[in-house]
């Protein structure tokens, strides 16, 4: 039985095993990726960022224990959690803080945790992320939540990939003016203020719903706020126009589990939305698209350096280093094979 077969199946070993394939990028990970790809694009991708330090991992182990337990006569939905931790400067493998702070969650077939390395890239998200939730999304779990590693102002990547993303904030960081910077109002859904028993949480909450209030009205591809009025509801009507999804601001203390209730509701709320508007179809669209590009863009570079002989690229890179051609011709001569 091949390891995609395993993962349809529900085999536990089997999709930890492709995962580890995944993150490695080998061949295997590879076909198995091409035979699970029809499988998927049903879960819901929620993606949870912020600063270090906001108590980002303690959100998402309470969330995943809600979805698991909505109460209220709800069904459990299955839930997979991805972690992606700094990398170690040794090994280059994961340090696994955030698997310490989800173990009340083992032993819950329901629920699937797994760390994995940033292994150094940039925006929060390592470079294999895309690939693994679609592994999981074909393994059945309705819901995958996206922990980014809280790299400041690059976290803007998870909202690339993520249906729906958390920006959680929390009092006494002094990094409101940082949201802006990062562009974090642009991307958020749903906005969090965690750890809200602390000094300062209704200075913060006030700093970013005047935020939101001053924000001129943003478009992405992958994004869609309007224009940001002081409302009680996260959507408006405009007149002869879609709803239009304003970010709810929400306060929680994820360590007692307080406030976890509204999270999820906003979360449930937001993806009927995406549904109702007709965005869900665009973000996925978008997202793709943004996965297909990146993988272009690596493999044709991959397969031109294979094209090249090392002496003649270092020969370019001599005369660029010696100031005798620029960048950009650098580039021509190369793609030219131009050797003067």
């Amino acid at each position: 039985m091949t390891l995609a077969a395993g993962v349809l199946e529900g085999n536990r070993l089997a999709l930890a095993r492709l995962l580890t394939h995944i993150e490695n990028d080998t061949a295997e990970g590879r076909a198995a990726l091409g035979e699970l790809f029809p499988h998927t694009g049903r879960a819901h991708l929620v993606g949870v960022t912020g600063a270090p330090g906001t108590g980002k991992s303690s959100l998402v182990n309470q969330l995943a224990r809600l979805i698991r337990n909505p109460g209220g006569g709800q069904a459990p939905q299955r839930v997979a959690v991805i972690a992606i931790d700094p990398s170690s400067p040794f090994t280059g493998g994961a340090i696994l803080g955030d698997r310490v702070r989800m173990r009340d969650l083992a032993g819950d077939a329901g629920v699937f945790i797994r760390s994995m390395a940033s292994r150094g890239s940039l925006g929060g998200l390592a470079a294999t992320t895309s690939g693994m939730v679609q592994v999981l999304d074909a393994a059945g779990f309705e819901i995958i939540l996206v922990e980014t590693v809280g790299a400041g102002q690059a976290e803007v990547d998870i909202a690339r990939l993520a249906h729906t993303t958390l920006v959680v904030e929390a009092p006494g960081l002094g990094d409101e003016i940082q949201a802006i910077k990062a562009g974090i109002l642009e991307i958020a859904d749903i906005l969090v203020v965690n750890k809200a028993d602390r000094p300062g949480a209704e200075n913060t909450e006030r700093a970013l719903r005047n935020m939101l209030q001053l924000a001129h009205p943003v478009q992405h591809t992958f994004r869609h706020h309007g224009t940001l009025e002081s409302v009680s509801s996260a959507m408006v009507q405009p007149v002869n126009e879609q709803p239009i999804w304003v970010p709810p601001v929400l306060r929680t203390v994820a360590t007692e589990g307080s406030g976890m209730e509204q999270v999820w509701q906003a979360i449930i709320q937001h993806r009927q939305h995406l549904e109702a508007s007709g965005e869900w179809q665009q973000r996925e669209r978008s997202r793709l698209e943004t996965e297909l590009d990146g993988l272009l863009q690596a493999t044709l570079v991959s397969r031109w350096r294979n094209q090249i002989s090392a002496q003649e690229y270092q020969r370019v890179i001599a005369r660029l280093v010696e100031r005798r051609i620029s960048p950009w011709k650098a580039v021509e001569a190369l793609l030219d094979g131009d050797q003067a």
